[in-house]
């Protein structure tokens, strides 16, 4: 199977390279933004240098089965573009279904898309697990571009199956929430290297349920999913199947880098009514809030099962962190 690999650099297209070159795929191509990027052996790399609605990708999927998408512009703190929306949308939205246009003309048989559970929405109700086939409640910019590339990419999709009487592209939509691991960025880089300098954090009280998934649990998935027939045209929900309050999870990840936890059990109102008043709201939402995946569609449909447990997810990040 020929596999064309958008988003070959980042954080999980590195990890899924590294997996599918090491199960032995026939070929593999990596889209990069320059050449002098390393990738494994026996990968062939086709520089593209913008993800957007005039992109060419004919040379890239030239004789390919499946795609893997995963470029994407993501959530930006301080966005400095005079209209965000219009740059998500030009990337996410309009790149996308331009590329999966072309897939579809070159024969590509899957599109496996990366999206995010904040299609479904940023936190859920207590109790009450976001499921796949929830009502859509995308709250910003970045989440309103992805439900609306998913949208375009079943309706094209739908579309042609009726036209090419159901030889065409199927598609498959994967939505995970935060993703940890070797090589991890973002918050969860700065939670290990307050950890690292043993700060005191305010995080020692917080009682929500968060779903999380591991580098290996979601690569795992999307490789079942290039090829697994019953993946055809569904959304799946991503996680590790296990649920963490922000606490527990703080805990996990300093005895993981063998280090104390300094936690300081501040109330959790006091401590999101501080972040607002310094402009941090957003950031303290995530830390407080709810935020569940029932990923029972995806074990059921797929016989899938997370083959990294939290611990050794949170060991993988800690060691190439130290």
């Amino acid at each position: 199977m020929k596999i064309l690999v958008t988003g070959a650099t980042g954080f999980v297209g590195a990890a899924l390279l590294r997996r599918l070159s090491g199960d032995g795929a026939d070929a593999l191509r990596a889209a990069v933004r320059t050449g002098g990027v390393a990738v494994p052996g026996g990968v062939a790399r086709v520089i593209v240098p913008d993800v957007g609605p005039d992109t060419r990708w004919q040379e890239a999927l030239a004789g390919c089965d499946a795609v893997v998408h995963l470029a994407a512009r993501v959530h930006v703190m301080r966005d400095r573009v005079a209209d965000p929306l219009a740059e998500f949308r030009r990337i996410n939205v309009l790149g996308t279904l331009n590329l999966a246009r072309q897939a579809a003309d070159a024969g590509v048989r899957r599109f496996v898309y990366v999206s995010s559970v904040k299609v479904n929405g940023e936190t859920s109700a207590p109790g009450k697990a976001f499921r796949a086939d929830d009502p859509p409640n995308p709250q910003g910019d970045y989440a309103l571009s992805k439900l609306e590339a998913e949208r375009g990419l079943r309706e094209l999709v739908s579309t042609r199956a009726v036209v090419q009487a159901g030889a065409g592209m199927d598609v498959v939509i994967i939505r995970p929430p935060l993703v940890y691991g070797a090589g991890v960025q973002g918050n969860f880089l700065f939670l290990m290297r307050a950890l690292a300098r043993r700060l005191p954090l305010p995080l020692g009280a917080i009682h929500n349920r968060r779903s999380f998934v591991a580098l290996d649990n979601l690569v795992d998935l999307l490789v079942l999913c290039i090829h697994h027939p019953l993946a055809a045209n569904q959304i799946f929900l991503a996680s590790d199947g296990l649920d963490l309050s922000t606490t527990e999870l703080v805990r996990r990840l300093a005895h993981a880098m063998g280090k104390p936890a300094h936690l300081l059990p501040v109330p959790t109102g006091l401590l999101q009514l501080g972040a607002r008043m310094v402009g941090q709201g957003a950031a303290a939402q995530r830390l407080c809030e709810n935020l569940q995946l029932d990923i029972s569609k995806t074990r059921d449909l797929l016989a899938w099962t997370p083959p990294v447990g939290v611990d050794e997810g949170l060991r993988s990040a800690a060691g190439h962190f130290q």
